[in-house]
């Protein structure tokens, strides 16, 4: 094995450890950071965005918006972004396409704001992204009159600017907060009400920034109404740290903290926390201290202690809510008591990887007994043993396969490491702080 000093580890080697501990504060929001962007956009005045997510998803979003001739710059005193919009109806509609890398939240959102601004543009990505569904999104635009076409239902996605759109009333065939979002960014500047129905509770990250800055909007587990046209205000938009990366520390701690792991400043919005009543369910003992709101969104410090986790049938209610979250859920799974059982959990083929495949093959090559269905799968809790696992170019996969090390009996050699970036680039760093033995290595 040869292990790397420094650079972008193409692999990483996680050892076994008796005890992780410590306080720590995980990076912005990846949801929260997009929307930040695409929002401050469109606002009649400039947002000042604090906490953003510096990950490579998140510079491709602000990579594109620039091109489009939005203005975003730091401010040299604390770090944040300044937002400044060229105005509704004044994008450039760029002659290059517009390449949004591996990230899904920013192609499809920008899909739907682009569409309301009547502009012509191409917007593409890496491989990965290609390969994923853009027909969810491009449908119910179609029906608000975007002139849009795709690749057999993936990008490239290639609008074609139109003069006006007109609201609809559209129900969702499966609870996506990305489709949501884009048709909500396309009503901003369309005349009547716009409602979008879900069957299932889905993030609402749009809908509280868009009311925080001024748009009519209504909104509850079921359904959103916008009234438009909406001139939304500027002002300020901080980003809390990312319940999804928090996640990986919540399991951590579960599996191998005895004194407790302190995790601060995390954003726990309720359609994001499913994760945290599922670990609970299982026996993890998880406190939620000093909630507080922070702007739009809530936050809290979340401490775990090493718990005994024993195997139940995830509720399906439950699953939407922690969807981001499923790889870590395997992980800690896989060292609980008995069987665990999830169903109804499709949307994970359509990730970044199929996420369900992926996770089954990474846990049964370090001895983990699963059983793969259409739509969830079955986790035979007990012993993790070690080896080479494929993380299939997913930093969800990857990061939750390093966590799996820390309880296992030998070493898990974790290939394909570097799309961990996209939400999480200084994960190896901060795991490594807690106590982690996560080493950089070469590709086996």
């Amino acid at each position: 094995m040869v292990v790397r000093a420094s650079g972008s580890a193409r692999a990483w080697l996680s050892r076994p450890v008796q005890d992780l501990s410590g306080s720590i504060e995980i990076p912005g929001d990846k949801s929260i950071s997009h929307r930040a962007l695409l929002l401050g956009a469109v606002t009649r005045r400039p947002v000042t965005v604090t906490g953003f997510l510096d990950s490579a998803d998140c510079r491709a979003t602000r990579r594109a918006l620039e091109r489009l001739g939005v203005r975003i710059e730091a401010c040299a005193a604390d770090g944040a972004l300044l937002v400044s919009g060229p105005g509704a109806g004044e994008f450039r509609s760029p002659v290059e396409p517009l390449d949004l890398g591996n990230s899904g939240t920013g192609i499809r959102l920008l899909t739907g704001l682009l569409a309301g601004q009547g502009v012509a543009a191409t917007l593409t990505g890496d491989a990965s992204l290609r390969a994923r569904p853009m027909e969810r999104v491009a449908g119910p635009l179609r029906e608000m009159g975007a002139l849009i076409a795709t690749d057999d239902g993936c990008p490239p996605v290639v609008l074609t600017g139109t003069a006006s759109l007109r609201p609809i009333d559209y129900v969702l065939p499966v609870a996506s907060a990305q489709v949501k979002s884009a048709i909500l960014l396309a009503a901003l500047g369309v005349a009547g009400t716009t409602v979008v129905r879900q069957p299932a509770v889905t993030r609402d990250h749009t809908e509280r920034m868009l009311e925080a800055l001024g748009a009519r909007i209504r909104f509850d587990d079921a359904h959103v109404v916008l009234d438009g046209p909406c001139e939304l205000d500027g002002g300020a938009i901080h980003v809390p740290g990312d319940f999804s990366s928090a996640a990986f520390f919540v399991v951590a701690g579960l599996l191998r903290s005895e004194q407790g792991l302190l995790i601060r400043n995390v954003g726990v919005n309720p359609t994001r926390t499913g994760l945290l009543e599922i670990l609970r369910a299982m026996g993890g003992k998880i406190e939620i201290r000093e909630r507080r709101q922070s702007g739009a969104e809530p936050v809290a410090d979340l401490f775990v202690r090493q718990s005994t986790l024993r195997g139940i049938d995830v509720p399906a209610e439950l699953v939407p809510l922690a969807i981001d979250e499923f790889p870590v859920l395997f992980v800690a799974a896989a060292a609980a008591c008995g069987v665990t059982r999830v169903r109804g959990a499709a949307e994970l083929r359509v990730k970044e990887s199929d996420r369900i495949g992926a996770m089954a093959r990474a846990l049964g090559a370090v001895g983990v007994v699963v059983n793969e269905v259409t739509d969830g799968m079955d986790i035979v809790g007990g012993a993790i043993h070690g080896g080479p696992v494929d993380s299939a170019g997913d930093h969800r996969i990857a990061m939750a396969m390093a966590i799996a090390g820390v309880v296992a009996r030998q070493p898990i050699h974790v290939n394909d490491t570097t799309n961990v970036g996209t939400s999480f680039p200084g994960f190896r760093g901060l795991v490594c702080a807690i106590g982690c033995d996560l080493a950089e290595a070469e590709e086996r």
